[in-house]
């Protein structure tokens, strides 16, 4: 059976990160972009990371910072990953020596493309609905699935997900991973074990339901 990685993202606190990782998350982000209000600083999440259990990955966003700012959370603490949300360059995402994952506006399916092809050197991709009149993720709307034929196999799924919808988006796309932040939380920027623990439990029904691909990808 191929499994669908997960990604709880928008964390905030060190029981967020333990409740991510009961529910078998494989990765867990946290929010550098001053303007969301899931952002957190780099000064907590090092003290948060200091227990947190292994083998769990973690995923820094930022959206159209400086290399200076990126640099000052790099200096305090280092991720797994790094994640690009807004119009990094392929040369910007690659200049912290670190795995990235480049997020696609698929509320512009062609510009969402066009930064698909230009980012083939990411880790992975990460399809959300922003783009258009929607500059940014985390809102809790969900994007055409159908936009997502011909995007390569290394991808993540993201947008409007939820206990209730993932099933659906991996039966019908399989993809690589899937990555919520809105649809586990009681109310916006506090996260719900119990949610967590749905959205996880949904994820795993629909893996067991579902044929594999016919070519799994590698991990990122």
């Amino acid at each position: 059976m191929s499994r669908t990685r997960i990604k709880f993202c928008g964390l905030r606190s060190p029981a967020d990160i333990e409740a991510a990782a009961n529910a078998g998350a494989d990765a867990v982000g946290f929010v550098f972009h001053p303007a969301s209000k899931r952002h957190v600083q780099a000064a907590d999440v090092a003290a948060w990371w200091r227990d947190a259990p292994p083998f769990l990955a973690s995923v820094f966003l930022f959206m159209d910072a400086s290399a200076e700012a990126v640099d000052a959370v790099l200096q305090q603490v280092q991720p797994d990953y790094l994640q690009f949300h807004g119009d990094e360059s392929p040369n910007f995402c690659a200049g912290f020596g670190r795995p990235w994952i480049k997020a696609l506006p698929m509320g512009d399916p062609a510009r969402g493309r066009a930064m698909a092809a230009a980012h083939h050197a990411a880790a992975a991709l990460l399809a959300d609905s922003h783009g258009g009149a929607q500059r940014s993720g985390g809102s809790g709307h969900a994007f055409d699935w159908g936009q997502l034929a011909g995007l390569p196999p290394r991808l993540i799924v993201a947008g409007g997900l939820d206990a209730s919808r993932v099933g659906a988006l991996i039966r019908a796309h399989r993809p690589w991973g899937v990555d919520v932040s809105s649809g586990i939380e009681d109310t916006p920027g506090r996260k719900s074990a119990l949610r967590m623990e749905a959205f996880a439990a949904a994820v795993r029904e629909a893996d067991a339901a579902s044929p594999p691909p016919t070519e799994d990808p590698p991990s990122p």
